[in-house]
């Protein structure tokens, strides 16, 4: 009955995003999809078959933006990437310079853990989303006519995904990237941001030269294919040229799910793996992972974190919403049992939680190392049932402890009438949830669904149909939270590239959005 029910729910889902442009996983409410602890294995990848980015909108308009001149190819090589240097020993031994020194880093040239703690998952009154407040803003009032101050320094950002990069990177010759990556951010700039969150490592790859990851697809459509320049440096260049804000974004454990069609190189990491049988990586019926609880992951996956901080002068390193890809027991059925086999004494969730923890603190660990000031991100589902019992991440615990990130970023894809998760409390939920200093809350929002109906909302599905300011509110009530320091929209193209269906309307949400900016 689950899986027919699945497999129904994911159809509809499927069908309303063709028509209204993208989703995230993290719309699917804890009343639908969501299965509980003890429940039968449950995997979300068909209900986001391109991955984190969601489903694309089919033929959205040609953006000026994004237009660039036809000329030139790029070089075409093999990658240099290393893989045998998956070690701790091999990777590079941290820099004491601060971050200006990697300013200079070359857009033509090729760059370059801690214990784990055994405690429990701390599953708290955090899973419960607190009721809607009756506080909540429901109407599409002129958001201009009273604003609610920002904070100095508050971080104005979105995320370029690689569905952006398709089109602005792909197949572009240097000089080509070069232009358009400005027209984006200069767009950005326009409405008053002032952060890009580049996604530099999709599918275990890399938009950069890496000693540990494959040229990615995104670029060439070939994986492993060098383009003989680094976007990377020259996103680093433009952003900081504009006095703007740059986090390099990457998805650890993925390499590939059901709808990537991409050939893995045979320096791929994950390649090699497979090839030799080694556990580390997981091939299933929905994709390839890496297995979160081998340390051989855990140290690539870290390796990769310190090349990035050591070789860009990055703002931070962000991650999203993709961990344990199912709550499948056989996915990593011989590491559990091996761990069991050791003595181990945790259940298969608190264990599963606890090896994304030991990844986090790793990362946390090895980026302050190298330099303290560049800050590490995670933006989770807005709904903490979702995170704690089918990704197997215990968000309450890193809130609750240094030393594990220095911001959260929840996925708030929630109207103010969403009748399972309203936006208002579902922000102040997660702003309740930081225990300890040092710790921000940036909020993530959806301009993806202006214009669409909100499959999972309830009685607030029709929200984002004909809202003009839903945004701008949005913001102005995330800003009365006491740990509130910004937000950030997914994504680039719902903002600047939209569908022609939902042009207007997300024109005057920019505009709107613009005033309360100022």
């Amino acid at each position: 009955m689950k899986k027919a029910l699945t497999a129904a729910l994911t159809a509809l889902l499927l069908l309303t995003s063709a028509a209204c442009g993208s989703i995230r996983q993290s719309d699917i409410s804890s009343s639908s999809l969501v299965a509980s602890s003890s429940s039968s294995s449950v995997s979300y990848q068909p209900e986001k078959p391109l991955a984190d980015e969601k489903i694309s909108s089919s033929a959205s308009s040609s953006s000026a933006a994004l237009a660039s001149s036809s000329s030139g190819t790029a070089a075409s090589s093999s990658s240099g990437s290393k893989t045998a240097a998956i070690s701790s020993s091999t990777s590079k031994p941290a820099s004491s310079s601060s971050s200006s020194s990697k300013a200079a880093v070359s857009a033509s040239s090729g760059s370059k853990a801690s214990s784990a703690s055994s405690s429990g998952g701390t599953q708290s009154s955090a899973l419960s989303s607190k009721p809607a407040s009756s506080s909540s803003k429901t109407s599409s009032s002129n958001a201009a006519a009273a604003v609610v101050p920002a904070s100095s320094g508050e971080v104005r950002a979105a995320w370029i995904s690689y569905l952006d990069f398709n089109t602005i990177l792909k197949n572009k010759t240097k000089a080509e990237f070069t232009a358009n990556i400005g027209n984006v951010f200069d767009n950005l700039l326009s409405i008053g941001l002032n952060t890009a969150i580049v996604q530099v490592r999709p599918f275990a790859d890399a938009l950069y030269p890496s000693e540990y990851f494959p040229w990615s697809s995104t670029i060439t459509g070939t994986e492993g294919q060098n383009p003989g320049f680094d976007p990377l440096a020259i996103m680093v260049e433009q952003a900081k040229k504009r006095g703007m804000r740059i986090e390099a974004w990457i998805n650890p454990y993925r390499v590939r799910n059901a709808s990537s069609s991409a050939a893995l190189s045979a320096n791929n990491q994950a390649q090699i793996w497979l090839n030799e049988g080694n556990e580390s990586v997981v091939k299933t019926s929905t994709g390839i992972f890496y297995d979160p609880a081998s340390k051989q992951a855990q140290q690539l996956i870290i390796n990769g974190v310190k090349e990035l901080v050591t070789n860009y002068d990055i703002d931070a390193i962000h991650m999203d919403d993709y961990f344990y890809p199912t709550t499948d027991a056989s996915f990593d059925a011989n590491s559990y049992n091996a761990y069991k086999s050791g003595g181990g004494t945790l259940a298969l969730a608190d264990w599963r939680r606890e090896n994304v923890n030991t990844l986090v603190r790793g990362i946390y660990s090895a980026i302050k190392s190298i330099n303290s000031s560049v800050k590490f991100g995670i933006s989770p589902q807005g709904n903490m049932n979702n995170n704690y019992n089918t990704q197997y991440i215990d968000v309450a615990k890193w809130l609750s402890n240094k030393g594990y990130i220095d911001y959260i970023c929840p996925q708030v894809y929630f109207g103010f009438e969403n009748a399972a998760q309203p936006f208002s409390s579902t922000v102040a939920q997660f702003n309740d949830m930081i225990k300890v200093s040092g710790i921000e809350l940036y909020v993530g929002l959806a301009p993806y669904k202006l214009g669409c109906t909100d499959q999972w909302a309830g009685a607030g599905k029709t929200e984002w149909q004909n809202t003009t300011d839903i945004l701008a509110r949005m913001v102005q009530d995330a800003r009365s939270n006491s740990k509130y320091a910004g937000f950030a929209m997914f994504r680039y193209g719902s903002m600047f590239n939209p569908a022609a269906d939902v042009k207007s309307q997300v024109e005057t949400e920019m505009a709107n959005l613009k005033a309360v900016l100022k």
